[in-house]
């Protein structure tokens, strides 16, 4: 490429920035008060969009010029709805679990008045005397926020806002670089693909660019259908611009001219909001056409998936957006030269695609100083279950599962202790305490029997039955099952009758052992990763947790009083208050009478083990007890 036509790049995307900054600096003139409001998913699902009409209502009502943005996630979940108020004189201050009566009191009392309302404060988002900083809490000392930087900060709908905090800055330069030095420079970076699989990035691309055949495309895959894993949807929900860019930098670097967004219908808002800003990134000219005066032109649209958790899996998603069954196919071929009707297709994930924009425009150095020496860069995890902090975090690659379990999520909640955490999603491993120090990333959690997958984990703690969790990871991916191949069809399905055995009482040891060898059998002979995976819970569970397998099995008990057909609730006579009628107002089948002197009586016949009664039972009495059904230990404590 001349000087000229390089000159000619800059000064097309010179002048969109500064259009941008224009926007920005206006946008943060500091003279009114400004109000953001995360309206992602789980901001929607704890109320958001009333907080937003409060806040509307209330700023109409008063009068008070004010801008109100909606914004995506922060990550901090686990505290939506979050609002972000920057008045002039105060610190930016955020505030989390605002409900539409919060939210009329900060207009009135902080807005109209003097008073911050910090009780409802998680913090301020700068050093200040007022209160202290929310970066100042222990999470912020791991965290390292690459691709969620933005996130919760800008208008996912506003392009410019994006552009102002140095999007697209990346696009510009990798247009500069041709389509060698960019490969190189993803290749340098040591991206390696944030889907699961970890095959190095640039790796893929270079064979991408070099397979013989037109036209070529480039598919992102945000077909996210784990349990508990929402890191996809997040960042197309809060930043879908940084995707976009990533793909048209594959694309020029592959020579593809056409994209695609593989999208699950279960995410509406990310479809949305997706579709405005590849709209957006036409109307500016960083789509479509001689982009940025260039000689380059792609084209992108979204293609909404029907939620099939198999089409994760890149070859039936390719069947999938062909119109036919979503099912895998054998490789090689692999996609990079036979995809997408047969042409050369590059598949990356959204988290992969995100994470490209930044690496050109910083630069592979700064990407490959993050992390370890075989898995550079950050990852990202949706943290979930039974801990404190839920949501979105972002670590460089190399921490260890406690210091992200307990430092940045916050530990378990209720003094609980801490039994496993399972990682990688529902065809992930099952890890003990024994193996929190294990380092985060693609390797060690191979070693372990765990993998990175795409970013789910699930906290689990002294109340969980690891042969239940088994079981439950095991029913899903039998269920997502498409049942090509007979190792995952009939593999699976008899994999989780035994576990459904033991959970019942009726296991015998022998299981254990036949569980581990159709767990192999089933890896060793799956045609795609769901099938190959799907064993991970079952064989890590045995592995470190088989003392709960045989229990269940030879004591018919079980340890955390968790599998219904193993456990049988009792009252307690001498704790019993006759006064309290707590359980049996909640007894939805009507299992609990009154006897004798008032104390109260199961029916062991009529109980179905939903547990209600024991939430009911106020902790002052602690009337209620779980045993087994096999127990020798009488309805009272010996």
């Amino acid at each position: 490429m001349t000087d000229k036509a390089k000159g000619r790049i800059w000064q097309a995307f010179e002048e969109i920035r500064g259009q941008a900054l224009k926007r920005w600096e206006a946008l943060k003139d500091g003279k009114r008060p400004h109000l953001l409001v995360g309206t992602a998913t789980c901001g929607r699902a704890a109320g958001a969009l009333d907080v937003v009409k409060t806040l509307h209502d209330e700023l109409e009502r008063h009068k008070v010029e004010a801008k109100l943005t909606q914004v995506g996630c922060m990550g901090y979940c686990y505290a939506e709805p979050l609002v972000i108020i920057e008045k002039p004189g105060y610190p930016p201050i955020c505030y989390g679990y605002v409900t539409p009566g919060i939210a009329s009191r900060l207009v009135q009392d902080f807005l109209l008045g003097d008073d911050p309302c910090l009780e409802f404060a998680l913090g301020a988002l700068e050093e200040n005397e007022l209160i202290p900083s929310i970066f100042d809490q222990p999470r912020f000392k791991y965290e390292t926020r690459v691709l969620l930087k933005n996130c919760g900060y800008i208008d996912p709908e506003d392009i410019y806002q994006y552009i102002a905090n140095g999007g697209y800055g990346g696009l510009a330069k990798a247009l500069a670089m041709g389509r060698e030095g960019v490969i190189e420079e993803v290749k340098r970076s040591g991206l390696r693909g944030r889907g699961g699989a970890g095959f190095p990035t640039g790796e893929k691309w270079q064979i991408c660019r070099q397979a013989a055949g037109e036209p070529k495309y480039v598919i992102c895959n945000a077909d996210e259908g784990d349990p508990g894993a929402f890191m996809d949807r997040a960042i197309l929900e809060s930043e879908p611009q940084s995707v976009i860019e990533g793909m048209i930098i594959a694309g020029y670097a592959v020579g593809a001219a056409k994209g695609y967004i593989y999208v699950r219908m279960e995410y509406p808002l990310a479809v949305e909001r997706a579709r405005t800003a590849l709209k957006q990134a036409q109307d500016l000219g960083l789509l479509g056409d001689d982009i940025l005066g260039s000689d380059f032109s792609f084209h992108a649209e979204v293609m909404r998936g029907s939620g099939a958790f198999v089409c994760g899996e890149e070859t039936a998603m390719i069947r999938s957006m062909e119109g036919r069954r979503g099912m895998p196919r054998h490789r090689p071929p692999y996609p990079a030269t036979h995809g997408l009707w047969g042409k050369p297709t590059l598949i990356n994930n959204v988290k992969t695609l995100a994470s490209v924009p930044q690496i050109i425009h910083r630069g592979a150095p700064w990407f490959a100083s993050l992390g370890t020496e075989q898995s550079r860069g950050t990852a990202v995890f949706a943290l979930a279950g039974k801990v404190l902090n839920t949501g979105l975090v972002e670590v460089p690659m190399g921490t260890s599962l406690r210091q992200l379990i307990f430092e940045v999520g916050g530990g378990i909640p209720k003094g609980k202790r801490f039994k496993a955490v399972q990682i990688g999603g529902p065809s992930g491993g099952c890890l003990p305490e024994s193996l929190l120090d294990t380092a985060i990333d693609f390797d060690s959690l191979t070693d372990v029997g765990a993998m990175m997958g795409s970013g789910g984990m699930v906290v689990m703690d002294e109340d969980n039955c690891m042969v239940d969790a088994a079981r439950y990871f095991l029913e899903f991916t039998q269920r997502e099952s498409c049942g090509k191949c007979t190792m995952c069809r009939l593999g699976t399905r008899q994999m989780l009758d035994v576990l459904e055995d033991i959970t019942k009482g009726k296991g015998k040891i022998e299981d254990i052992d036949l569980l581990i060898e159709l767990g192999q059998d089933v890896k060793k002979g799956a045609l795609c990763g769901l099938g190959k995976t799907a064993p991970n819970p079952i064989l890590t569970t045995i592995r470190y947790f088989r003392d709960e397998y045989e229990v269940h099995i030879k004591e018919g008990r079980c340890p955390a009083h968790y599998c219904k057909e193993l456990t049988a609730y009792y009252i307690i006579p001498e704790k019993c208050e006759r006064s309290c009628d707590a359980c049996v107002g909640s007894c939805s089948v009507e299992a609990i009478s009154t006897g004798k002197r008032g104390i109260k009586i199961i029916d062991q016949e009529k109980c179905v083990k939903c547990g209600t009664c024991l939430e009911a039972c106020p902790p002052q009495y602690d009337a209620i007890i779980r045993l087994s059904p096999k127990s020798l230990v009488p309805p009272s404590k010996k």
